[in-house]
């Protein structure tokens, strides 16, 4: 049965699911694709995508062969490193665009704060202002590099997308945010599987009182902390396991257990790491 999700309201009045799915490293058409299909069919809204995952035009198929209508749908995608300034923005923007089929889409983010953001955000809010992104925001921006955009632009950014799950939670960053308007979106949401985060005795525990897996206990600590969350899976049973968190809520006790849990462990690149940045920005990486 199709869930209803929660709706979080931008700081520009756009509303953006809560919930979605994330299609990073979904690199065969055919399985992406039937995904989707699945995905919609259980309530989800929201897909988030980008140029540097090599499947917007897949993504694109798979909104048409569903039959669904585009308006009830909220699709995202990313401006890549290499792809920085003004003119590249825009360029890149639109060849996005081409590639999803689509005439507009509902939030465009910078990817990373690589050199060069000052000039792609001026492109992204002039994009904005002519109707051809509903909203504009960033993605592993730490708090200064948005002290930075604030100093040099008065639109700020609706969403920072980044890796966020109960071994790197991200307090002060979510702080920012929360204090910003800023909503706080978390890539990886489940850790990637990794750090064998979903044995975790303090969730298993969790998940029996609940008669759910860790994983849907994880990603509605997530929703409980007021996160927007994109977790991935081309299996269709875990697509519907994925999205059956809204029939319940956890206590500020068992929150407390999950945040305990946090060893402030990151599992990707760090968006200070100056060096991987610049490699990113070559047209070959």
């Amino acid at each position: 049965m199709a869930q209803t999700i929660p709706q979080v309201t931008l700081n520009n009045g756009v509303k953006m699911p809560q919930f979605g799915l994330g299609v990073y490293k979904m690199n065969d058409a055919e399985q992406l694709k039937q995904a989707i299909k699945w995905a919609i069919a259980d309530g989800y809204r929201l897909i988030d995508t980008a140029m540097f995952y090599h499947n917007e035009q897949w993504v694109g198929d798979a909104i048409k062969e569903s039959g669904i209508d585009r308006k009830k749908l909220f699709i995202t995608s990313k401006l890549w490193n290499a792809d920085r300034g003004y003119e590249n923005t825009k360029k890149a923007f639109n060849d996005s665009l081409k590639r999803l089929g689509l005439d507009y889409l509902d939030l465009y983010l910078i990817h990373w704060p690589a050199e060069g953001y000052l000039e792609s955000w001026r492109a992204m809010v002039d994009l904005y202002h002519a109707g051809k992104i509903r909203a504009i925001g960033v993605s592993n921006f730490q708090p200064h590099h948005l002290d930075t955009l604030a100093a040099h632009s008065d639109v700020v950014p609706v969403v920072d997308q980044i890796e966020t799950h109960p071994l790197f939670q991200q307090k002060a960053v979510h702080g920012y945010l929360m204090q910003h308007d800023i909503a706080h979106e978390a890539w990886a949401p489940l850790g990637q599987g990794k750090g064998n985060i979903l044995s975790n005795p303090s969730l298993k525990e969790i998940a029996a009182k609940y008669n759910k897996t860790p994983a849907q206990i994880v990603l509605r600590w997530h929703i409980n902390r007021g996160v927007i969350i994109i977790p991935k899976s081309t299996h269709e049973q875990r697509l519907a396991e994925n999205i059956d968190i809204f029939d319940f809520k956890l206590t500020d006790e068992e929150m407390q257990k999950i945040a305990e849990l946090d060893q402030n462990k990151r599992l990707s690149h760090s968006p200070d790491d100056k060096e991987w940045l610049k490699k990113s920005q070559s047209k070959e990486y």
